[in-house]
């Protein structure tokens, strides 16, 4: 080897590490436009997250990080010296808790290549999660677990912007994994070693995929609760009634991927055809529909929609103006094969059983709901470019909005719910005074426009505000590239 390939790389860490020795003071500033430590966020509609009707004309003190105050602007007092923002015809609603967030993204495809592959977004997802109102993410699947972590250990330190993160550990996967980044387990010993191993290094939340074994699941799910965390699953291989007298935690994506309605299914079978069937055959007010989700409100299973990435897999979804918000965020050959593949999608209109997919995931969720059970939501961000961090979660308030909740109850959905099943709705998921200062300033009513929430402002994150353009403005391009 030659001295110049071995000073080369000598050179380029000495580089970085004289970089690194240089941070700016606040390295979060160019992001912040609020950052006073005592503010008034003065006449905003309030939207508390409880899911109760909103509120006209409140006042939202905020005093080192925590909410001070909250109620009628005539009657909440601002404290001398105080910055005092006018904020007429905005709304504020908490910080969103994003319970299927993730840390990665699919690369751009090619007949020639391994069909899908996760890249890491180590700066460009955590910005835009923040940029979209999302305070407190769970990652739901890592491929590069320590990546993850160390992400986390940036933001809990201040160095980079981005949501507090609940790290879940790498993807509990069977035979064969849908990306080559994933773990294949063995059998149920490799699976409480994979899980013991993670815990010891800092995950904290475990998920489950689509063809994991039975007896691997079971052995997941004991393991992970005997280090007092919890593990959710898209599942494939596993129904939900069997997965629930399992012990999960949580359920990814609703009915739509729920395979225990598939005619002649085999134990440990993920069918293919599954989604096809049930948006076809199976109806949401059947007697096994409702028997299911009987057990789930029962042993006390969460379901967390992703209505967003149902939307796009929908011909002519999502709506045109929606997805030019994302264009700028992506390089020019990830929006053309964007494009394409809507088109393809859209081509394919007249046979598509998509659409009742989502009709019928939209019934579903409200029936849970009603049923007592807890429904949280996240957006995958994993798909063609139709679904990106943060502008997802706002789409995802949209949906639901449009799957019969109400504007208040969609942001109770997105926020105090994940906060519940967080363990961290004493200090987020509600605006109430002693809760953590997690807010979103979004121009417009929600509970006049529910697309008001894809114009947002200013994010509180601990009392202090991000600006929502600039921080999508720093990753332009560059999503799926880092």
């Amino acid at each position: 080897m030659s001295r110049a390939s071995l000073v080369l790389p000598c050179v380029f860490a000495l580089c970085a590490s004289t970089g690194a020795q240089r941070p700016p003071a606040n390295p979060l500033a160019p992001f912040i436009s609020v950052d006073d430590p005592v503010i008034a966020l003065e006449h905003v509609e309030v939207i508390d997250g409880t899911g109760g009707p909103a509120k006209n004309d409140q006042t939202i003190m905020i005093d080192h990080g925590k909410i001070a105050a909250v109620g009628p602007s005539a009657s909440v007092p601002i404290p001398a010296g105080a910055k005092s923002l006018d904020l007429t015809g905005r709304t504020v609603y908490p910080g969103l808790v994003g319970m299927h967030e993730h840390l990665f993204y699919s690369e751009p495809v090619s007949p020639t290549l391994q069909g899908l592959v996760g890249g890491e977004l180590v700066d460009t997802a955590p910005r835009l999660y923040l940029a979209g109102g999302v305070t407190t993410a769970r990652t739901t699947g890592s491929i590069e677990p320590y990546t993850d972590l160390n992400i986390k250990k940036d933001i809990d330190a201040g160095r980079v912007p981005g949501p507090e993160l609940d790290v879940t550990g790498p993807y509990l996967e069977g035979a064969p994994p849908l990306i080559p980044q994933m773990h294949i387990l063995t059998g149920p010993d490799d699976a409480r070693t994979m899980v013991d191993y993670w815990v010891g290094e800092g995950v904290t939340s475990w998920k489950a995929y689509m063809h994991i074994a039975p007896a691997d699941l079971k052995a997941a799910i004991a393991e992970v609760h005997a280090h007092g965390e919890k593990i959710t699953g898209h599942l494939c291989s596993v129904g939900f009634t069997e997965a629930a007298n399992m012990g999960i935690d949580n359920l990814e994506h609703g009915i739509a991927v729920d395979t225990e309605f598939s005619p002649g299914r085999k134990e440990g079978e993920c069918p293919a055809d599954a989604a096809a069937y049930l948006a076809q055959h199976v109806e949401m007010d059947s007697a096994p529909v409702e028997t299911m989700i009987h057990t789930l409100v029962q042993k006390h299973v969460a379901v967390t929609s992703t209505l967003a990435v149902l939307d796009s897999i929908e011909p002519g979804h999502p709506p045109m103006a929606f997805m030019m918000r994302e264009r700028d965020s992506l390089p020019p050959t990830s929006w053309s094969g964007t494009l394409t593949t809507r088109s393809i999608i859209l081509e394919g209109a007249a046979t598509s059983w998509r659409p009742a997919l989502m009709k019928k995931e939209m019934q579903f969720e409200r029936k849970f709901v009603e049923a007592g059970g807890l429904l949280m939501a996240g957006c995958d961000p994993t798909g063609y470019g139709a679904v990106l961090p943060g502008f997802g979660d706002e789409r995802n308030l949209e949906l639901l909005v449009q799957a019969g909740f109400t504007p208040e109850q969609a942001i109770r959905i997105a926020t105090l719910n994940g906060a519940e099943y967080l363990g961290r709705a004493d200090r987020i998921g509600t605006i109430a005074a002693g809760k953590q200062a997690d807010l979103v300033v979004v121009n417009g009513s929600v509970t006049k426009d529910i697309t008001a929430v894809e114009r947002v402002e200013t994010v509180f994150k601990h009392g202090v505000g991000f600006d929502s353009p600039r921080l999508i403005e720093s990753v332009r391009g560059m999503v799926g590239l880092r």
